[in-house]
C-alpha cells in the first residue's frame, strides 16, 4: 500500500492551498481517511477526517476554513484550506485508515508529508 501526498507549498496569510493524497495497492476501501498535521517539537495533530460514508469531522481550529472531501472511486483525499494563518504552517500528513484485528478503523498507512508554509 501506498500513500503519496501532493499539494502544500508557501503561501501568505489569508491565502488557500490544496492538498491531495493517493492511495494505491489497497485490497478493498479504507474505512476512514484523515489529515495530521506536526510541527517541530510538537506531537502530531489531528487536523480532519471522513469515514468511508462521508461523515466529516474536524479540529475546531480549522472549522469553517478547512474543507474536506474525497472521491472514492480514484481512492484519493482532499484538503481544501482557505484563509491560512501563520499557526497553520506545518508538515501535513494524510493517513489512510484499514480495519485492525481488534476490528477497529486504525490509521495503519501514511503518506510522506507535505510541508505547508503561511507568511505574514
Amino acid at each position: 500500500v501506498q500513500v503519496v501526498q501532493s499539494g502544500g507549498g508557501s503561501v501568505q496569510a489569508g491565502g488557500s492551498l490544496l492538498l491531495s493524497c493517493v492511495v494505491t495497492g489497497m485490497r478493498g476501501s479504507t474505512c476512514k481517511m484523515g489529515w495530521y498535521r506536526q510541527t517541530p517539537g510538537q506531537e502530531r495533530e489531528f487536523v480532519s477526517s471522513i469515514s468511508h460514508q462521508d461523515t466529516k469531522f474536524y479540529a475546531d481550529f480549522v472549522k469553517g476554513r478547512f474543507t474536506i472531501s474525497q472521491d472514492n472511486a480514484k481512492a484519493t483525499l482532499y484538503l481544501q484550506m482557505n484563509s491560512l494563518q501563520t499557526e497553520d504552517t506545518a508538515v501535513y500528513y494524510c493517513g489512510a485508515g484499514t480495519i485492525s484485528g481488534d476490528g477497529t478503523c486504525t490509521y495503519n498507512f501514511w503518506g510522506q508529508g507535505t510541508q505547508v508554509t503561511v507568511s505574514s
